[in-house]
């Protein structure tokens, strides 16, 4: 149960969109080429630009090229299991993307994918439709523009963990691979009304999602989000939000950005609000015997990822990323958690991994993408993880060559610890993928 806290009513949230309109009267701004509403990332000046926008998201989705395309992937997994022996899989998968201008203000946007699945033990298939985006746009004026649809919202300026990606809780219905980007894009979206007004210096969006009976995972409850961003000296771009759900207590996030040098950007993404710990939100109903020093109240949390990119002339750009998650659980609670009820620490996993959240309270993240590294049309992308905990780890990898419509790429990852700890409790212990996509 959650303590008594100032609440925003859902029911009153729609009305914002409405003053959205009438924010939008008083300023005006640029259409983009296309005619489409522009990215509500703040405006900088030109020599800080570029290197800002290594570590900005946008959190619609930009026109494509073309009306349609389409992505057909193939990919062969092997991978070492952590009790001995290997395992292998085999995915298909199709991704279609439909974006494309109604007469002069309207726009309808699609996403979708399907991946087919064929395991060898057991010998099963398993297909997985995810709809990722299906939605209407209205844009009467440059500055201001209306959504209605299933919407992939997604927040965040941090590469590793968004802290204020509110939208990503139950979203994921299968992984194809670890990357960042990938988590964020190949997932469902909410059913919602969006609404943006923006002006020369900044933008605010409003939206809604109600609670819809038989949507668990993208409408569990009624949902809104507030986000306002304003330039306030040249370099300086912050972005604050106020979340809010049914039967809970605000959230508060921040995101912010600010270039060090002409190579070099700094940025932190941080929210907090009083909630329930992971582990208590996992054990509800609490039918699993829990360790009496995990049973904790609703408190003030907070969660915070810090981090640097730098991008050389060479087109290599290296991350490295500290993260903080005052939900999950501290080095004696953990070390209490993996070492009691075995089915209470299986299901605390579970709602990890659902929640997209960290098990633990600190984790380390570094990222590196170098582009024609070698030879031309060769990418290179690595990342690892390590809690700082329980001091499991998680590299992984990719070489990526591209062709005009194919590209082959090569995928690793290991996964490093002890049998209960982050990384390790893992079924697989280590995988190589290889994977051809074809672009249409």
């Amino acid at each position: 149960m959650h303590p008594p806290a100032s609440r925003m009513r859902l029911s009153a949230v729609p009305t914002v969109l409405i003053v959205l309109a009438w924010c939008a009267n008083a300023s005006s701004a640029n259409t983009a080429p296309n005619g489409s509403l522009p990215s509500p990332t703040v405006a900088v000046p030109a020599d800080d630009s570029a290197a800002l926008s290594l570590a900005s998201a946008d959190p619609g989705v930009a026109p494509a090229p073309v009306p349609v395309s389409l992505t057909a992937e193939a990919a062969a997994t092997r991978a070492a299991q952590q009790s001995g022996g290997s395992a292998s899989e085999q995915r298909l998968s199709f991704d279609l993307r439909y974006d494309e201008g109604l007469g002069r203000t309207g726009r309808i946007v699609f996403a979708d994918r399907l991946d087919v699945d064929w395991t060898e033990h057991p010998r099963q298939t398993q297909p997985i439709n995810t709809l990722k985006q299906a939605y209407l746009s209205w844009q009467p004026r440059a500055e201001l523009s209306f959504d209605a649809g299933r919407i992939n919202a997604r927040q965040g300026v941090a590469l590793g963990y968004n802290p204020t990606d509110f939208f990503r809780a139950g979203a994921l219905r299968a992984i194809e691979s670890l990357d960042p980007d990938s988590l964020r894009d190949n997932r469902q979206g909410s059913v919602m009304l969006r609404s943006q007004a923006l002006w020369d210096t900044g933008a605010l969006t409003a939206l809604y999602s109600p609670r819809l009976e038989g949507r668990p995972s993208t409408n569990p409850e009624g949902r809104y989000l507030l986000a306002l961003s304003q330039r306030l000296a040249p370099g300086v771009n912050p972005q604050w939000l106020l979340f809010g759900a049914d039967g809970g207590s605000p959230q508060i996030g921040l995101n912010l950005t600010t270039v060090a040098g002409s190579a070099t950007v700094l940025y932190v993404e941080a929210s907090a609000g009083h909630a329930a710990s992971l582990w208590t939100q996992a054990a509800e109903p609490p039918s699993l015997p829990l360790p009496t020093s995990l049973r904790v109240p609703a408190s003030l949390q907070a969660r915070a990822a810090a981090g640097i990119t730098y991008s050389a002339a060479n087109k290599l750009s290296v991350n490295l990323e500290y993260e903080y998650n005052g939900g999950g659980l501290s080095r004696t609670d953990w070390s209490l958690a993996r070492t009691g009820n075995p089915l209470a620490y299986a299901r605390y996993r579970g709602f990890i991994e659902s929640q997209q959240e960290l098990p633990t309270q600190h984790d380390l993240f570094a990222y590196a993408s170098w582009q024609d590294v070698m030879v031309q049309h060769l990418d290179l992308a690595t990342f690892v993880r390590v809690d700082l905990i329980d001091h499991s780890r998680l590299p992984w990898a990719e070489l990526r060559y591209h062709w005009p419509h194919v590209d082959a790429a090569v995928r690793w990852q290991d996964y490093q610890g002890g049998v209960t700890s982050d990384f390790g409790a893992a079924a697989s212990r280590q995988t190589w993928q290889l994977v051809v996509d074809y672009y249409r």
